[in-house]
């Protein structure tokens, strides 16, 4: 079966199988399993350890790729250890883990707030064990029973949070919508810039296509995206992170031999280009830009910059804000220098100052859930 790129484009939006000439809506074809993403139910009722209850709420945390790599230790009583989890880490795309601690940062922003909702402190101690490296943790956080813990009413929005990849709408971005991100942002040492003037969107537009083009035609740094693609319902099922395709777009694809991850891998092939046309797609679409920086940009920051961004993006969750992270133009392998710097020189992020998270903003339906990996398998041995 052969589908051109526009009927690509076609299906992925409309969610439809061409199959002999004749166009069927088969919407529940290759959906989401259930099983992937029980996870933002919430805590089971039945499991009563605290830290267990706030660990599952902060793994919904938005995390790089959705490799989710936390790995945690619960074997000291009222202690969480946690750890970066070896095995999912992005070396080709972020060779440092700057990204990786971010949703650290993420983690624990959430963690703190589940923990607090249910009457315990969180008191969270970064790198208990000296500068971070793989074989130490990251965090320890101890829990405390405190009565008249305060719930911070952004943690409402934990299991709505959505990173929206999909076309936004033309409308512009809500001055008081900006307003309310930006006055909710209260990390002074991480300056949170939102821009929605058109010369200055369409040239951040610019530098976020050439970064995304510029990340396909990378093997390397393309490789380590598509070896984490998760094709149609049963891959999802089985991994339970990773970057999801599913549906029925997705399922007509791997039916005519279309969509497999060697195809994915090479440009030319209706599985390369449509799904290059897909991402740029969606950053066309954007009518607003933001991004946080800081002036150093140690492991600490780091941490602190997943905990700021994931309070704005609940924020922006609670507004009916969409939100979605660029990555590529803020990383660190050396194909990307010029235009890391490019993109540093558009924001004004200056001398050794770091632009650590960019994101477009907008308005758009929710995607629903991404999938999680059960809690089990956070655990250490």
């Amino acid at each position: 079966m052969a589908l051109s790129r526009k009927a690509f484009l076609r299906i992925l939006g409309g969610g439809v199988v061409v199959a002999a000439g004749a166009v069927m809506v088969i919407p529940r074809l290759d959906a989401m399993p259930a099983a992937a993403i029980e996870g933002w139910a919430g805590p089971a009722p039945s499991d009563t350890d605290p830290r267990r209850r706030a660990l599952a709420w902060a793994l919904l945390a938005p995390n790089p790729h959705n490799l989710q790599s936390w790995a945690v230790d619960l074997s000291q009583p009222d202690t969480i250890l946690l750890h970066v989890d070896s095995r999912r880490l992005l070396p080709a795309t972020d060779p440092f883990s700057r990204q990786i601690l971010i949703g650290h940062g993420c983690f624990l922003e959430i963690l703190a707030m589940a923990a607090a909702a249910e009457g315990w402190r969180a008191d969270v101690s970064l790198f208990p064990a000296g500068e971070w490296s793989l074989d130490r943790p990251v965090a320890r956080i101890v829990f405390t029973r405190q009565s008249g813990t305060a719930v911070d009413p952004l943690f409402a929005e934990v299991p709505r949070r959505r990173t929206v990849k999909t076309k936004y709408e033309a409308r512009p971005l809500d001055p008081a919508h900006r307003t309310a991100l930006l006055a909710a942002h209260t990390a002074p040492a991480l300056p949170l810039s939102i821009v929605d003037e058109a010369d200055k969107v369409e040239r951040l537009r610019a530098l976020a296509i050439a970064g995304s083009e510029l990340e396909m035609n990378t093997y390397l740094t393309h490789k380590e995206s598509i070896d984490v693609v998760r094709i149609g319902a049963a891959e999802i099922a089985a991994h339970r992170d990773g970057i999801a395709l599913k549906g029925p777009m997705i399922w007509a694809l791997r039916q005519a031999g279309q969509m497999t991850p060697e195809k994915a891998m090479t440009p030319g092939t209706l599985a390369w280009s449509g799904g290059r046309d897909y991402v740029l797609a969606g950053y066309a679409s954007a009518r607003a830009f933001g991004w946080i920086a800081s002036a150093d940009n140690t492991r600490a920051t780091q941490i602190a910059v997943g905990r700021a961004f994931v309070r704005l993006q609940l924020k922006a969750t609670s507004l009916g804000v969409a939100l979605q992270p660029h990555s590529q133009t803020l990383q660190e392998y050396s194909e990307m220098a010029e235009l890391r710097a490019a993109m540093h020189r558009e924001t004004n992020v200056a001398g050794d100052a770091t632009l650590q998270m960019l994101f477009r903003l907008g308005y758009a339906a929710d995607p629903g859930p991404s999938p999680r990996r059960a809690l089990q398998s956070l655990l250490a041995a």
